[in-house]
């Protein structure tokens, strides 16, 4: 069995255990009145993982002091590595953060894609050289000066800040290539705890499935993205086959080199997502290249009951789901 399928199958062992098996059963815990308690349910579930994720920080604290996370699009990675370090500050230690996007090469050294394109998604778009050198010398106690890159003009800079790793520090990054390790070749893997978050669920229940990890993704990247990024239902439908591919070909194929899998499904998000995302969805029009999979979505919606105002006024601020409907404190 696959990380992921054993993921998979402790999700639906526990959905099991709490007698939550289908969608049919949450739409039916739903009418029932019982919405905010399902959602304590769930945080409280997930804040065991998160803690349980930080005590295996913790345990290999002076053997593993970089921790890299992963995972496809709208897993909800910033709420997770968040609540990760959150949960290792419980513990004494100060996680610090490296941003990866700092370190693309100049513009000049982005390779490109079969059109001719920069491939901003590839592995070499990357300064792998200096990366490795910086967590090296990081790891040997010494002090480092992080790069900044300017990406109006497309260069990477100096940026003034150093960093150094003391004694309780562990130093945390995101990325689509986190698990890669080409990212960092030579640097000592045993020094590297890599976690890969994923919305993985599969409730079976009415005529469709708890519709796919993907789909699910796409509903989340829809609501977020029309939030707080500008950009509308119908252009993130149309996107989502290139994110797709680059996912297959940059973050599936390394899921299994993760130590662990966080999986940021909660029963309840789908009824959540219905609220808003409905809406968003009825508003494409029928001659727009997206109007097909937006029909499609919303035809699995109408299997779906949305969670009420005063449940959704319950989510806790520091949820993964307020990462795309806002109201995080994280």
């Amino acid at each position: 069995m696959t990380k992921i399928e054993a993921a998979r199958q402790e999700y639906k062992d526990w959905c099991s255990a709490i007698g939550i098996e289908t969608l049919d059963a949450v739409n039916q815990t739903l009418a029932e009145g019982r919405g905010i308690e399902l959602i304590n349910l769930c945080e409280a579930r997930q804040e065991r993982k998160y803690a349980g994720i930080a005590n295996q920080i913790y345990y290999r604290r002076r053997k593993s002091r970089i921790v890299m996370m992963s995972g496809p699009s709208s897993s909800g990675k910033t709420s997770s590595s968040l609540r990760i370090a959150q949960q290792c500050r419980v513990l004494g230690l100060n996680p610090k953060v490296i941003e990866l996007d700092n370190y693309f090469v100049s513009r000049d050294r982005t390779p490109r894609d079969e059109n001719g394109e920069f491939d901003f998604e590839s592995l070499y778009a990357m300064d792998i050289e200096l990366l490795d050198q910086q967590l090296n010398d990081l790891l040997a106690g010494k002090e480092v000066e992080l790069p900044k890159f300017d990406f109006k003009e497309g260069m990477q800079r100096k940026s003034g800040k150093t960093m150094t790793l003391g004694p309780n520090d562990i130093l945390c990054m995101e990325g689509i290539h986190a698990l890669n390790p080409a990212l960092t070749s030579s640097v000592d893997q045993d020094a590297i705890f890599r976690i890969y978050i994923s919305a993985l669920s599969a409730l079976p229940g009415g005529e469709k499935a708890h519709y796919s990890t993907t789909d699910k993704r796409l509903l989340r990247r829809i609501v977020r993205d029309n939030r707080v990024r500008g950009i509308s239902p119908e252009d993130n439908i149309l996107r989502w086959p290139s994110v797709r591919r680059g996912e297959e070909k940059n973050i599936f194929p390394f899921e299994e080199n993760a130590n662990v899998v966080f999986n940021s499904s909660t029963l309840y998000d789908v009824p959540l997502l219905k609220y808003y995302a409905e809406p968003l969805l009825e508003g494409i029009a029928e001659s727009s290249p997206a109007y097909p999979k937006a029909q499609a979505l919303l035809t699995f919606l109408t299997h779906v009951t949305a969670l009420r105002p005063a449940e959704i006024a319950a989510i806790p601020p520091t949820s993964i789901m307020r990462e795309f409907i806002g109201g995080q404190t994280l």
